[in-house]
């Protein structure tokens, strides 16, 4: 039987990923991050003898690749974030990992993963996109709420995108808070439900009357891939949290593009949205 290696983060994303690799008849060897993974990964494990399961720490890059090859790996996937945060405050690198880190210009997001797909290629694991076997969970174009944008939402949607896109270029975050056409919140480390989160926060604090008409009472989240996004890792995601987390900080609009989105349960994100009043739209 067929394996592939799956570096598992943090969410549901690994476990959707390990679901649809096992509906294709592959062994999954799971390298669970102590720092990030679910345990419930091992349940899952002691339900399958065809889901192998280790674990290690973040910054055992060198372990990661003995892990793999020791398992006959040849082909892995990362799926489910590991905040950015930690590689500044969990992470103890091993010599391996050390070294490549020391070697990067910048110690953003693509340099660093690109960086570790690189070193796993030359060790001969391929890295293939996270996208791998979930094809069907992609957005697809259009309005996908019973509710459309309305004209404040659409302009907010404009403006969103050509700011989303724009730090998006330097990789710094994927998501950005507008309200009339102004920017309330940028994506940093934080991801994107705190974004939201503290967005909702800052907007609730302008609460003059000569600030309320200025300013629409809701709030719009523009969410977008990276201009030239490896879809191997980081790649935009949403989910029912997301819709929750909007509805907590008084969101009315979610935007994302199509085709380079990954839903984690279509139907249940739409329902939560139109339950909500929440339009979503994939452009």
């Amino acid at each position: 039987m067929s394996k592939l290696g799956l570096i598992a983060g943090n969410g549901r994303f690994p476990f959707l990923l390990l679901d649809a690799a096992r509906a294709h008849g592959l062994t999954v060897v799971v390298a669970a991050i102590n720092e990030e993974t679910d345990p419930e990964i091992d349940a899952r494990a002691a339900a399958d003898p065809d889901i192998h399961v280790h674990w290690l720490s973040l910054g055992e890059l060198s372990r990661l690749i003995e892990t793999f090859q020791a398992e006959g790996v040849t082909r892995a996937v990362m799926a489910g974030q590991v905040k950015h945060k930690q590689i500044f405050s969990s992470i103890r690198p091993d010599w391996r990992l050390a070294k490549l880190l020391l070697s990067l210009r910048t110690r953003n997001t693509d340099m660093l993963l690109g960086a570790i797909a690189k070193v796993l290629g030359d060790e001969g694991i391929e890295l293939i996109s996270s996208t791998a076997y979930l094809e069907p969970l992609l957005a697809r174009a259009g309005v996908l709420t019973s509710r459309a944008p309305d004209e404040e939402e659409r302009k907010d949607i404009v403006y969103g995108r050509s700011v989303a896109q724009a730090i998006a270029g330097y990789d710094l975050g994927q998501t950005v808070v507008i309200a009339a056409q102004a920017c309330v919140a940028v994506e940093a480390m934080e991801g994107t439900d705190a974004t939201i989160t503290r967005a909702g926060a800052l907007f609730r604090t302008f609460d003059t009357p000569a600030e309320a008409t200025t300013l629409r009472r809701s709030l719009t989240i523009v969410k977008v891939a990276k201009p030239n996004q490896d879809m191997r890792f980081d790649v935009p995601v949403i989910g029912v949290a997301t819709i929750q987390t909007m509805q907590a900080a008084g969101a009315t609009c979610l935007a994302i593009e199509a085709d380079r989105t990954l839903m984690f349960d279509p139907a249940a994100i739409v329902a939560a949205a139109d339950l909500a009043g929440i339009t979503i739209v994939a452009g």
